[in-house]
């Protein structure tokens, strides 16, 4: 039996999928949730426990430390297939061959040269490279009609993105980063599957970062509500359709452009100048388990044959399905929560900080409104128990 290694960030919902499939499966991951199939061959790097906290991620994730403990399975197995938190360009040119999707990802994952190769052809925000802190003035200064926000040259999720104010005061780090105009409007995303000779649209869908719900101009991601639909988008659109068919066209253009391979995303941002193209995720999204709900597909699978060069036949979306990801309202500790519809649960007893992800609620239904419904019953009551659990009066 082939073996298949699944490695980033949490790779839950992709082992549930794999399971199902004729592989033998390793994982590595940082995030160990309750809910995370066990299996013989694993490897996690935060070890949740009873009064102990599971840290500000930001300050402690390193994609490398995954790799190190990665060694001995990545020399072992036959295909790896990076999730969030992870770049095929982290691997070995050599190790790059076991890669189910993506390897040559530099002008996609680079914004300022994702910029650059598509600005001629595509709606996309201004976009600048930053070297200093008087070279960020200066543009400022030169579009004094243009508020920017400061992102991270790599990175996904939304972390580290920062509106700018009216100064333009910004304060650098070791990274490097890009300034890129702001454009307000509905945050929208296109799945594509994509082989070397074809590329299809599998699902078009609404997503969510903080502001949706906070409006504190946070832009970490929070979910997704998919199929897109004149419900879904939540917002007073003149022309779905016509939103659909460019969203459509724009993904599968993309993918070409760029000869990707295997499952892709594409956000955007419409407003009444039209529809921007922000920003590519060259591999797996978070929209992977709506994605099989509301398709009924074993997304994994998809993935895998387009990769090597079979393209699914895409059936027609049965059911609405919602993500949201709850980031924890004050400083708790994890107790058991009954509810049927929440993942990527903290084991019992473990700490999570105030601002930190908690879990995931993803539910599904065919009538748009209730499952709405369902999906803030269930927010209400994780922050509520949240609440509950609160430590040190934070």
């Amino acid at each position: 039996m082939e073996k298949l290694l699944l490695i980033g960030i949490d790779t839950r919902s992709m082992l549930n999928s794999a399971l199902k499939l004729n592989y033998d499966i390793y994982s590595t991951s940082y995030f160990s949730t309750s809910d995370t199939p066990t299996i013989k061959n694993q490897q996690i790097i935060l070890k949740e426990s009873d009064g102990e906290s599971c840290g500000i991620f930001e300050d402690e994730f390193n994609a490398q430390d995954i790799l190190d403990i990665s060694r001995d399975y990545i020399d072992e197995v036959d295909y790896i297939i990076p999730i969030s938190g992870i770049s095929p360009s982290d691997f070995s040119k050599n190790d790059q061959k076991k890669i189910l999707g993506n390897t040559d990802v530099e002008k996609v994952e680079n914004k300022f040269k994702f910029y650059k190769e598509i600005e001629n052809e595509f709606l996309t925000p201004k976009t600048f490279i930053l070297n200093d802190v008087d070279e960020a003035s200066e543009i400022c200064n030169n579009y004094e009609d243009v508020q920017f926000i400061l992102k991270p040259m790599q990175g996904s999720g939304g972390y580290g993105v920062k509106l700018l104010d009216n100064d333009c005061h910004i304060e650098f780090s070791e990274k490097k980063f890009i300034l890129q105009e702001y454009v307000n409007g509905i945050n929208l995303s296109s799945s594509v599957l994509a082989t070397k000779s074809d590329a299809k649209t599998i699902i078009n869908s609404r997503l969510l970062n903080e502001n949706d719900f906070e409006k504190n101009n946070s832009f970490v991601y929070v979910g997704n509500i998919l199929p897109l639909t004149r419900e879904s988008i939540m917002a007073n659109v003149k022309d779905i359709d016509a939103i659909l068919g460019e969203m459509k066209s724009t993904a599968e253009g993309l993918a070409r452009k760029f000869n990707l391979v295997g499952s892709n995303g594409v956000d955007y941002i419409l407003n009444e100048n039209g529809l921007y193209v922000i920003e590519i995720n060259p591999r797996l999204q978070g929209t992977f388990e709506c994605v099989e709900k509301s398709l009924g597909i074993n997304m994994l699978e998809a993935h895998i044959n387009a990769c090597k060069g079979e393209m699914i036949e895409i059936p027609k979306p049965q059911y609405y399905s919602y993500k949201k990801i709850i980031y924890s309202p004050t400083r708790m500790k994890y107790e058991k929560i009954d509810l049927d519809n929440i993942y990527d649960l903290p084991h019992i007893g473990s700490i999570t900080e105030k601002g930190e992800p908690l879990l995931t609620i993803i539910d599904k239904d065919k009538d748009f409104k209730k499952l709405c419904r369902k999906v803030e019953l269930s927010s209400q009551i994780v922050n509520e128990v949240a609440r509950k659990g609160q430590l040190d009066g934070k």
